[in-house]
């Protein structure tokens, strides 16, 4: 049954609302147990329930509520066949990407039908890993493939903005192929790069050619879930490695972002006082994803076992890019012209170092060679998909020479010990 359904959006809305709402009742419980307990302002704060009569109301709340979600999706499911077809629009594509950015982790977890499920896409349609279906879609298939990985709260729908498409434009120049991941980018970006770096796999073992050349190209978020894809596929010797010849990152943050180690920041003050405790709650409401992006953390085990929302949060692990792979990285920058003193402004979301790779401690950076990395002056975080400027630069950089002779020629695949 398709998850695009009409129906089973509308069957996701209604469990999403049954979710908040719990949730909202948790942070009125917490708020009112705090307040009756009459604590100072810097006092003892508790998640605990309320007990008695106040703590059986809250109770039967969410007993009400969760009954009441049970029975519209048990209404709802019988209907999901009808319409079970039915084209995503591209309004409802931009909500359901946005949603997926901000609750993707809560809507997987708990198997809601507004989940994206991960697949590769070709003209905007799911390409099955199958030799002979994709030879039935491209019937002259080249021995080259692009592969384009959008960012947080946005879908393969991304690269086409205001009549340009990196992905086709690259296909065209490259004599290549263009194929787009979809993915729920609110789940952590270790777990996406590790499907990522399977679906890659699956690719090169379906693809009706014999594939020579493979690149890849990340917008934002979508350049980790590339590093994540390819530690996961140097653990596991994938063949998809081998045929690598070059990654181009655009607007990635490397080293995080501040925006998000804010938000970690509102997290730990409203956790201060017993009275503001309650609305952490609905801070921590943001999705795995976008914790991820405080550091850049590309890695499980800068997150596993620990708590994201906490004071000590991720640890940081360094994880270089493969051996012998050309990387490209493109920073976009709000400033008209590089600055005469100090640093130029990031592209409204990314800094600039942070896009390029840099960092104080040589151990923690990112290694992009300087002849490889550029910035864009007077372009912002999603300008970068349509920039005639980047797309210039993209195409010297890789069609300047040919993609093969970029990488070594003889490169061993490495597994991390």
């Amino acid at each position: 049954m398709s998850r695009s359904s009409p129906f089973a959006h509308l069957r996701g809305v209604s469990r999403l609302i049954v979710d908040l709402t719990v949730i909202v009742t948790d942070v009125v419980e917490t708020m009112h147990h705090n307040i009756a307990k009459r604590p100072g302002v810097l006092g003892r704060a508790t998640l605990d329930p309320a007990g008695g009569v106040t703590g059986l109301v809250y109770r039967s709340v969410r007993g009400v509520t969760r009954v009441v979600g049970r029975t519209i999706d048990a209404v709802l499911r019988p209907l999901e066949p009808l319409l079970a077809e039915a084209p995503v629009g591209p309004g409802r594509d931009a909500v359901l990407s946005v949603l997926n950015g901000v609750l993707g982790d809560h809507l997987d977890a708990s198997a809601n039908p507004l989940a994206i499920p991960m697949d590769l896409r070709i003209r905007g349609m799911r390409l099955p890993l199958d030799r002979t279906e994709i030879a039935r879609i491209l019937p002259q298939p080249r021995e080259r493939v692009v592969v384009m990985v959008h960012g947080l709260c946005t879908s393969d729908t991304v690269w086409n903005r205001r009549e340009h498409d990196h992905g086709q434009s690259l296909a065209r120049d490259l004599h290549a192929n263009a194929v787009y991941l979809r993915y729920n980018s609110g789940r952590h970006i270790s777990t996406n790069g590790a499907e990522f770096a399977t679906l890659l796999e699956r690719l090169v073992e379906a693809w009706p050619v014999p594939l020579r050349d493979l690149i890849l190209v990340g917008h934002s978020m979508g350049g980790l879930i590339i590093r994540s894809a390819c530690a996961t596929g140097e653990n596991f010797g994938h063949r998809w490695l081998r045929l690598l010849r070059a990654l181009v990152f655009l607007g990635t943050p490397h080293q995080g972002a501040p925006l998000e180690r804010g938000g970690h920041g509102v997290d730990l003050l409203f956790s201060a006082s017993p009275y503001t405790v309650a609305f952490a709650r609905l801070g921590q409401l943001r999705s795995a994803g976008i914790t991820d992006l405080r550091h850049g953390s590309v890695l499980d085990h800068d997150w596993h076992g620990r708590d994201r929302f906490g004071r000590a949060g991720y640890l940081q692990h360094a994880q270089p890019l493969p051996r012998g792979v050309p990387a490209f990285a493109i920073a976009g920058s709000l400033s008209r012209a590089a600055p005469t003193h100090g640093k130029p402004r990031g592209d409204g979301l990314v800094p600039v170092a942070s896009a390029l790779g840099w960092h104080d401690d040589p151990n923690m950076a990112i290694g992009i060679d300087p002849a490889r990395q550029w910035i864009a002056y007077g372009t912002g975080h999603l300008d970068l998909l349509c920039s005639s400027l980047v797309y210039e630069q993209i195409k010297g950089w890789l069609g300047g020479a040919s993609v093969a002779s970029l990488a070594l020629p003889a490169r061993a695949t490495r597994r991390r010990p």
